[in-house]
């Protein structure tokens, strides 16, 4: 059975393409299109029901946010190697890095991307923190598991291709060249691909 990926191309669907792509996965691409709202039509509801992208599906089982489809993905095809092994003493850490990509990295994002003030009562950290983090988690290596592309790259990653994507840069040298690795890969995300 084909794994279907509600997608369009002016959406967060492009990280869950990405996913699909590194992970060499055969899906089918069910166009959804927001000028008619068929996000928020009763039938995708079913699949999602916040109404957003992305959403997969893989038979009865229906799974949205980036994060749950790329775990959901390194799982489904081990072969892969997007994810270490469950056991594995780099596992903890990638789950962190994979939370982390949602509940630190992109509302701090977003906020500095808006100019919106952070007061500490919004509970995540503000941009350049977050920057410092994803410096000190790369270390080395071209990657965040050193040579070993994973799926916390495609999640950490994707946040700073949007921001490139949209004309800003980290104004890191370090977060830049882990950028620019990640975009030279042959099935990095793109915007507008449909």
């Amino acid at each position: 059975m084909t794994l279907k990926l509600y997608f369009n191309p002016q959406s967060r669907a492009t990280i869950a393409r990405w996913m699909l792509d590194e992970a060499g996965a055969d899906y089918e691409i069910v166009p959804i299109d927001f000028k008619t709202r068929e996000n928020k039509s009763p039938g995708f509801l079913q699949v999602n029901p916040a109404g957003k992208l992305p959403a997969l599906v893989d038979g009865q089982a229906r799974i949205y946010e980036n994060a749950a489809i790329c775990l959901y993905v390194a799982e489904k095809f081990p072969q892969a190697r997007l994810a270490p092994s469950p056991g594995s003493p780099e596992r903890g850490r990638f789950l962190s890095l994979m939370v982390y990509s949602t509940s630190q990295l992109e509302p701090a994002m977003g906020d500095s991307l808006l100019k919106i003030p952070r007061p500490a009562a919004r509970g995540w950290t503000d941009y350049e923190e977050a920057k410092d983090v994803v410096e000190r988690e790369l270390g080395f290596g071209p990657y965040l598991f050193g040579a070993r592309f994973s799926a916390a790259d495609v999640m950490i990653g994707s946040m700073f291709i949007w921001q490139r994507l949209f004309g800003r840069h980290t104004g890191r040298p370090k977060l830049e060249a882990y950028v620019d690795r990640l975009m030279a890969r042959p099935k990095c995300m793109t915007m507008g691909k449909a």
